[in-house]
C-alpha cells in the first residue's frame, strides 16, 4: 500500500515537471540568455516542488504568464524613471554596490564550499520555490551535476575524501598509461608510412594530436590535485571543504542529500543557490505583496545569491552577469525581477515602487534591457557613506550596458525609419 501512494506521489511530481518543462518552451528571457538544451534545469527539482506544494509553483508560472491583451515587456511603452537608469558615470552604479559591501564588511562565497559555511551559519535565508506573493523562476537554472569544488585562481578543484582521492589518482594514472601505449602506438604506425601515404598519415597525425591533447589534460588534472592535496596543511584544508558541503548534504533543512549521487548534487545546488540576507528578504517581500496586491499575481524573481564560481559560469551566457571582485548578486542582498510578462501598467507600478525605495536610500536599482529590474538592499537602509562610494570608482570599469533611455530612444528612431521607408515604398 505504501509502495503504491509512493508511486503515485512520484508520479505526479513527474507530471508536474513535463507541464512545467512545456511551459517554460515559450519562456523568451531563455532565448535571450542564450541557454541552450538546458530548459528541465530551469524547473525546480523534484524536492523542491514537494517542498513547495504539488503543482502550486506550476500554476505560479502559468499566472504570470497570463496574457493581458496588450503589449507586455520591452514591447510596452513605458518611461523609465531616472532612479532606474544608469548614472552618467556607469561606473557608479556597480560603486555603490561595492562600498556597501566595504562599509559593512560583507563577505560574499567563493563557491559553494562558503556558500555551505554561510547556510549553515545561518547568515541567508532560504526562500521557498513559489509563496503567495513571488515565484522563483530560473533560480540555479545552470547548477550542475558535478562534483562539489574549491574555486581558486579560477579553477574548479574537486573535492574528495580520503578514500576518494586514492581513487581519483589511480583513475588518472591508469588512464595516463593507456593513453601514453596509445601515442606511442600512433607514432610508430605513423613512421611506418611511406610518403604516398599522405592521406592516411595525416589522419593518424590528426588522431595523435588528440591523445596527446587528452595526455595533457591527465597531467594538468594530477597537477591541479597535487597542488591541493600534496601538502599535508593543504590537504587537511581540502578534506575540511568537503567535510563543510557534507555536513550541509547530510541535515539541509530537515533533508539530507547524497553528494555522490549527480541529480541529488545538482537538487542540493538548486537549494542552495535560493538564498538571500535577511536584509533583501525584507525588501523582496515587500515590493513582491504590493505587487500581489495590486495585480492578483506572484512577482517573479529569477536570481538570488551567487557564488563566485556560479557567476563565472553564469557570465558565459548572460552578458548582464557582472565580471568584478565583489559582483552584487554574491553578497546575497541582490536579487532580480523579471518585467518581460509584465504589462506598461505593471511595469510603472514596480518602477515607482523600487523608485520610492531608492528616494529613501534603501536600495539600488537598475532597470536592464534584458527584462530585469536589479535590486541591491544596503544593510541598514541607508547609502553608503560617499567616501567609499569614491574609493570604490577605480575599482569598476564602465558598464557596456548602454543606458535604458538611450537604448530605447535608438530603438524608437529605428522604428520610425522603418515607419517613413514603408511609407515611401506606398507612395512608389
Amino acid at each position: 500500500m505504501k509502495e503504491r501512494k509512493a508511486n503515485r506521489e512520484l508520479l505526479i511530481v513527474t507530471l508536474l515537471i513535463a507541464v512545467s518543462v512545456a511551459a517554460l518552451l515559450s519562456l523568451p528571457a531563455l532565448k535571450r540568455r542564450g541557454v541552450r538544451g538546458s530548459l528541465a534545469a530551469y524547473v525546480p527539482g523534484a524536492s523542491s516542488v514537494e517542498a513547495a506544494g504539488v503543482g502550486s509553483w506550476a500554476q505560479a508560472l502559468k499566472k504570470i504568464k497570463e496574457d493581458r491583451g496588450e503589449p507586455v515587456g520591452k514591447q510596452a511603452k513605458v518611461d523609465v524613471p531616472q532612479q532606474l537608469k544608469h548614472y552618467s558615470d556607469t561606473r557608479r552604479f556597480l560603486a555603490v554596490q561595492v562600498a556597501e559591501c566595504v562599509e559593512h564588511g560583507v563577505e560574499s562565497p567563493q563557491d559553494f564550499v562558503d556558500l555551505a559555511g554561510m547556510i549553515k551559519k545561518g547568515e541567508l535565508v532560504e526562500l521557498k520555490p513559489v509563496t503567495e506573493n513571488y515565484v522563483l523562476v530560473g533560480v540555479g537554472g545552470l547548477a550542475d551535476k558535478e562534483p562539489f569544488t574549491r574555486y581558486e585562481n579560477g579553477k574548479r578543484i574537486a573535492l574528495y575524501n580520503e578514500a576518494e582521492l586514492g581513487a581519483e589518482y589511480a583513475r588518472i594514472e591508469e588512464a595516463r598509461a593507456n593513453i601514453e601505449n596509445e601515442i606511442a602506438g600512433a607514432k610508430q604506425e605513423i613512421a611506418s608510412l611511406s610518403r604516398r601515404e599522405r592521406s592516411k598519415r595525416a589522419s593518424l597525425q590528426s588522431e595523435l594530436n588528440e591523445k596527446e591533447k587528452t595526455l595533457r589534460a591527465l597531467v594538468e588534472r594530477k597537477e591541479l590535485l597535487d597542488d591541493a592535496y600534496g601538502t599535508p596543511k593543504r590537504r587537511q584544508q581540502f578534506l575540511g571543504y568537503d567535510e563543510t558541503v557534507e555536513s550541509l548534504a547530510h541535515d539541509f533543512g530537515g533533508r539530507s542529500y547524497t553528494t555522490a549521487d549527480p541529480r541529488s548534487r545538482r537538487e542540493m545546488k538548486v537549494r542552495m543557490l535560493s538564498h538571500l540576507r535577511p536584509e533583501a528578504l525584507k525588501v523582496l517581500d515587500e515590493i513582491a505583496e504590493a505587487y500581489r496586491q495590486r495585480y492578483e499575481r506572484p512577482l517573479p524573481v529569477t536570481s538570488l545569491v551567487r557564488p563566485d564560481e556560479y557567476q563565472q559560469q553564469l557570465g558565459k551566457v548572460n552578458p548582464n552577469a557582472t565580471r568584478i571582485e565583489t559582483p552584487p548578486h554574491s553578497t546575497g542582498l541582490a536579487f532580480d525581477i523579471f518585467y518581460g510578462y509584465m504589462t506598461a501598467d505593471e511595469q510603472d507600478f514596480v518602477m515607482n515602487y523600487l523608485a520610492r525605495l531608492k528616494d529613501e536610500g534603501r536600495i539600488e536599482v537598475l532597470r536592464e534591457n534584458r527584462n530585469h529590474f536589479h535590486v541591491f538592499a544596503f544593510v541598514d537602509g541607508k547609502r553608503p557613506d560617499e567616501s567609499f562610494v569614491r574609493d570604490s570608482l577605480g575599482g569598476v570599469r564602465p558598464s557596456k550596458a548602454k543606458p535604458v533611455a538611450e537604448t530605447e530612444r535608438k530603438a524608437s528612431k529605428k522604428a520610425d525609419s522603418k515607419k517613413v521607408e514603408k511609407r515611401g515604398r506606398r507612395r512608389r
